[in-house]
């Protein structure tokens, strides 16, 4: 069987991949560099940034205490773009070898369907090829959100892409949306020193995560000093002599911004147009592509779209599962794959995750609830990484003891939800965790009292 794969982000390099695994003759469509925007301009790219920040801002706040003194300490930021490009190249060449051993033929171009078992790869120097398939998968990504504000084509008002590259540090960032990536760009910018600004639409931050981890976030930017405007919207964005000036509108009136440089982080849009999708019958509702989720196969039968471009969660991971999910189900195999437990992360200082349901939302579904809490302060580990500003916090239902959801602000918050997903796909119970032996002196051992906090048994909480 001879598979397209239109897209060489996480979504659609996977698929390839496990396309070619199951038996698939295999052509892998990219119109620029393997890895799409998660490898090349998303999330990697970011961490790398992030974990620098860490760094920076550990060294400069909290060095003396540690034992250790720094002086003149300074950030080199062409040195970190160069490490940041070295690590995005290394993992790109990584990626590229996997194709290369698996036997997938790779194309640089645009792809675009003339027929339901036909498309067209024009290459950038204009060269047009048609390949014949049985089965196409489309992975087409995203590309980030604009929105009608007037001057939004002011220099100086940038994307998340533009925000990872800047040839130097500004000295104020306004940044217009406080969801996952505005809020990590928050924490890596103020890091450097740089005087940053949130203007967020909705009441809160990170309006999907559980209040609890989002407070203690909360907390932490304003004691970095970081400006928090929540329910206010941006009317227009004009230059100034001094950069751009803000004009937004608060529940408390009418205001103006002062901001060397403007960051628009409002959300992603499917990438859906310009590949003849309308033509071959393939359905759009609401911008995203109309998928089966039990199997990505699209209204045309033997054409399957999967991550971002399909309109349903935007992770990487989730596109990469999605991936999997439509290479089994176009080779005839059960498919391997569990969505019911996806774990999300926000890698700000301290990082954010959550699995599962939050409380509000165990709720609403009508669920009886009791919750276990349990602060890092009361824990070790957290006390000697001077990182005690966190949380963790299980949602549990209180007819079954099963476990609704995990969430966490904490240090490794983001690599230790996976016990939360794990215990959600198991459909694990609360004494489950309870009497599972958690390592000393970790910050695992933090889930372990929130899940005893469940039954008001925490050791280390005093009782009142």
């Amino acid at each position: 069987m001879k598979v397209v794969v239109i897209g060489g982000g996480p979504g659609g390099y996977v698929s390839a991949i496990r396309l070619a695994q199951l038996g698939a003759e295999v052509v892998l469509i990219e119109k620029n560099k393997i890895g799409g925007t998660c490898l090349n301009v998303g999330c990697i790219p970011t961490k790398v940034l992030l974990h620098t920040a860490e760094i920076f801002r550990t060294m400069k706040k909290e060095g003396e205490e540690l034992g250790v003194k720094a002086e003149n300490l300074k950030l080199d930021w062409q040195t970190l773009q160069d490490r940041k490009i070295n690590i995005v190249n290394q993992l790109v060449e990584g990626i590229e070898t996997l194709i290369k051993s698996n036997m997938i033929k790779k194309i640089i171009g645009t792809g675009k369907f003339i027929g339901k078992n036909k498309i067209q790869v024009t290459s950038p120097d204009g060269r047009i090829e048609t390949i014949v398939f049985d089965k196409a998968v489309i992975a087409t990504g995203s590309r980030p959100k604009k929105v009608p504000i007037p001057r939004i084509n002011e220099h100086g008002v940038i994307t998340s892409t533009e925000a990872l590259q800047l040839e130097s540090i500004p000295k104020s960032i306004c940044i217009i949306g406080g969801g996952v990536i505005g809020c990590e760009f928050a924490s890596i910018y103020r890091a450097f020193g740089v005087d940053v600004t949130i203007v967020e639409a909705l009441p809160d931050l990170i309006g999907t995560m559980d209040i609890d981890i989002v407070n203690v976030l909360k907390e932490q930017f304003t004691e970095d000093e970081i400006s928090i405007h929540v329910n206010t919207k941006v009317e227009a964005i004009k230059a100034s002599e001094d950069g751009l000036i803000i004009q937004v509108s608060t529940p408390n009136g009418k205001e103006e911004i002062q901001s060397e440089k403007v960051l628009l982080s409002i959300g992603r849009t499917p990438i859906v147009e310009d590949i003849g999708l309308e033509e071959i019958g393939v359905k759009i509702e609401k911008g995203a592509i109309t998928v089966d989720r039990r199997t990505m196969q699209t209204s045309v039968e033997n054409i399957y779209a999967v991550g971002d471009c399909n309109g349903g969660i935007l992770l990487a991971h989730v596109a990469s599962s999605e991936g999997v999910l439509a290479a089994e189900s176009i080779m005839g195999k059960k498919p391997s794959v569990n969505f019911k437990a996806i774990p999300s992360g926000v890698y700000t200082k301290p990082e954010l995750a959550s699995v599962g349901l939050n409380e509000l939302e165990a709720k609403t579904k009508g669920y009886q609830v009791k919750v276990g809490v349990f602060p890092l302060y009361a824990n070790g580990k957290s006390l000697i990484m001077g990182e005690e500003k966190g949380v963790v916090k299980f949602v549990v239902d209180s007819q079954t003891d099963e476990i609704l959801g995990m969430h966490m602000a904490g240090p490794r918050a983001t690599d230790l939800i996976v016990e939360g997903a794990l215990a959600l796909r198991l459909e694990a119970t609360i004494d489950e965790i309870i009497s599972t032996i958690h390592g000393h002196p970790t910050i695992g051992e933090a889930l372990h009292e929130a899940a005893h906090a469940v039954h008001s048994t925490a050791i280390h909480l005093p009782k009142y």
